[in-house]
């Protein structure tokens, strides 16, 4: 099969070939067309290319932006590359890595971090020829909800729970909380940070995949002051019935003491009266504690996710 890959625009018919790949490639991780302009509105600067196998034939798809969670000088950025299944193991891949690799050039960096599930060992044994390597491992997990009681939250003595459709002054607080919780979570050997507060508000809160009485917070009765928070992230697309587990986070001298637990409690029986079929979530493998939390929830292990990172290859796009 020969292709051309280009730069793809910002009109719908681009966007909408591009969230057609990702759909059916990794229907697990769904966009649509409103994500990707809200990407774009909210991380300027990243890029998408397209490979035809005929003009407006799509096969493939690629994207690369700056990783906001490390700092604007930070070596790599992220990509993604999704073939579909008839138009692999003819070059496709490659050629998309040479775009977002020369995308990464143009911004100075020298490094991409592409993430890969253990479900797909193809993708990751394509990325391991072309000298990439573990950079961080993610071990994702499952909860049913089909037929489950809604469980009692019972949050610890001094703590009252609330949510952010309630509450909508809270978000500062939210946000210092998630500020000090950001730089604890393991992350390879790079710390990660959440950002101003514009920054955390645009990723974290006012997304409209995110249903702010979903957001749960946890306030100390005796101060007000927030000292953990709970939300859930929606995926944009019809009919979809599985949620993710967007942030637990606790404030470091609350922790050990049951409220993430509580929190997390909240944020399933919210999904279980609106519906969601599933919930899914994943943390570092050196995050025991959330681990833990997650197990005695009886939540079940899924295919682990890695972010592979590698050098830019070398090659040119088609113009």
């Amino acid at each position: 099969m020969s292709v051309r890959v280009r730069p793809a625009g910002d009109d719908d018919d681009d966007l909408a070939a591009i969230a057609a790949i990702v759909n059916a490639v990794t229907p697990d991780d769904p966009t649509s067309i409103d994500e990707l302009r809200w990407t774009d509105r909210t991380y300027p600067g990243g890029a998408r290319f397209l490979a035809e196998a005929e003009p407006g034939h799509a096969v493939a798809a690629a994207i690369v932006g700056r990783i906001h969670i490390f700092p604007p000088d930070f070596d790599g950025l992220w990509a993604t590359i999704k073939v579909l299944p008839d138009a692999r193991r003819q070059g496709t891949g490659s050629r998309l890595l040479a775009a977002v690799s020369e995308h990464a050039r143009s911004c100075a960096k020298t490094a991409l971090h592409i993430p890969a599930s253990e479900a797909a060992p193809q993708s990751i044994a394509f990325l391991i020829h072309r000298g990439f390597a573990e950079y961080d491992r993610v071990m994702a997990v499952r909860l049913d909800l089909g037929g489950l009681a809604e469980p009692p939250i019972e949050p610890p003595r001094g703590i009252a729970l609330t949510t952010l459709a309630d509450r909508p002054d809270l978000v500062a607080g939210v946000h210092a909380v998630a500020v000090e919780a950001f730089a604890d979570i393991p992350v390879s050997d790079e710390p990660i940070a959440a950002g101003d507060l514009a920054e955390f508000r645009a990723r974290d809160v006012d997304r409209a995949n995110i249903p702010p009485d979903a957001f749960f917070v946890g306030i100390e009765a005796t101060t007000g002051a927030v000292v953990g928070y709970a939300s859930l992230f929606l995926p944009g697309m019809p009919g979809a019935v599985v949620g993710w587990h967007d942030m637990t986070a606790v404030a470091r001298r609350w922790r050990g003491r049951g409220l993430a637990g509580a929190l997390k409690r909240a944020t399933i029986g919210w999904a279980i009266r609106n519906g969601v079929a599933a919930l899914e979530t994943g943390n570092d493998a050196d995050n025991a504690p959330m681990r833990a939390v997650n197990a005695r929830l009886g939540y079940r292990p899924l295919p682990d996710y890695v972010t592979m990172r590698g050098p830019l290859f070398g090659g040119i796009m088609d113009r």
